[in-house]
């Protein structure tokens, strides 16, 4: 199967025909290596396949002469799965994040996703592309640096097909500048570890069409507008976190940044029920992350991890 092919056309429609070409010449070298393991994995149709409540596709009676455990075994050699969770031909994948439970905190707050055009920066495997899909999107393109997530997202579309949803293994500086394509954008875990937070609000702006939305998750301190914390070396162990600000001090950059209409729409502090170490990502969590006599605080010392979902314009 050739999985970028429907890709291009999408991309042409939206007037970004160089990038489809330059796309079309890097991609397939880039992923060369990681198909063999997909393309291993058993020929099964799914006789279900669910997008709007959950990532759901087949059920364990359309395994045929398939396994479970061959099947589990072939997946587990795309460890760590990060974001889900996915059920898939019986087999539950418990991902690290419940990225369904974040998922249901942004859906109320953001303009209905049916035939908007979407893109998805710092995507992982996908997994919310899959519920924008559900949700009506027309096109959803994921980018994310990361193959090995690029690869988790290859394996559910290797049996969906999908020619509406790609997730490419490019950064966002790859992106073409000032595009100006997408009614929705959406950055999700992914300000905070930027060394130039305004920068990638620029990108993000860039990437919107005049009236589209952006849609921005992020991690958040305490505090006015003045307030930006930059850890002296690590955040709850992770090295590239450069800076949490508060909401007074985000609102202002999406402000001087051009955006309108900008609001926090929901706050959450992070619990160990919606990130740990399952079966399928079987390294540190955020348990092992936070001081183990004070849940309030990271194991360095700082705050504990909350996050703030924003909504803003491109006027």
């Amino acid at each position: 199967m050739t999985y970028f092919d429907s890709l291009y056309p999408h991309l042409a429609e939206l007037g970004q025909e160089a990038w489809a070409e330059q796309l079309r010449a890097v991609l397939p070298e880039r992923l060369a290596e990681r198909l063999g393991a997909v393309e291993s994995l058993p020929e099964l149709k799914p006789s279900v396949i669910e997008l709007a409540d959950s990532v759901t596709i087949g059920s364990s009676y359309d395994l045929g002469e398939s396994t479970r455990d061959g099947l589990i075994a072939q997946l587990q050699g795309f460890h760590p799965w990060r974001k889900g969770p996915y059920r898939f031909f019986g087999v539950e994948i418990d991902t690290e994040w419940r990225s369904d439970w974040k998922w249901e905190r942004v859906v109320p707050h953001i303009q209905p996703l049916t035939g908007r055009r979407v893109l998805d920066v710092g995507c992982g495997n996908g997994y919310h592309g899959w519920r924008m899909r559900g949700a009506g999107a027309a096109f959803v393109l994921g980018i994310e640096p990361f193959l090995l997530s690029v690869q988790q997202f290859l394996v559910m579309q290797h049996y969906l097909r999908d020619p509406r949803h790609h997730v490419i293994p490019v950064g966002i500086e790859e992106v073409p500048q000032d595009m100006a394509c997408f009614d929705s954008v959406f950055s999700m875990g992914v300000l905070y570890h930027r060394r130039s937070p305004l920068d990638h609000l620029f990108q993000l702006k860039g990437c919107l069409r005049p009236g589209g939305e952006l849609i921005l998750e992020t991690l958040i301190v305490e505090g006015d507008r003045d307030t930006v914390f930059v850890p002296q070396g690590r955040y709850a162990k992770m090295r590239n976190v450069w800076f949490l600000p508060s909401i007074a001090a985000l609102t202002l950059w999406l402000e001087r940044c051009g955006f309108t209409d900008v609001a926090c729409v929901d706050t959450n502090r992070t619990s160990c029920q919606e990130q740990r170490s399952t079966e399928w990502m079987r390294f540190e969590s955020l348990p092992d992350f936070l001081d183990s006599r004070d849940a309030g605080k990271t194991i360095e010392g700082h705050p504990a991890p909350v996050r703030a979902i924003f909504t803003a314009t491109r006027p």
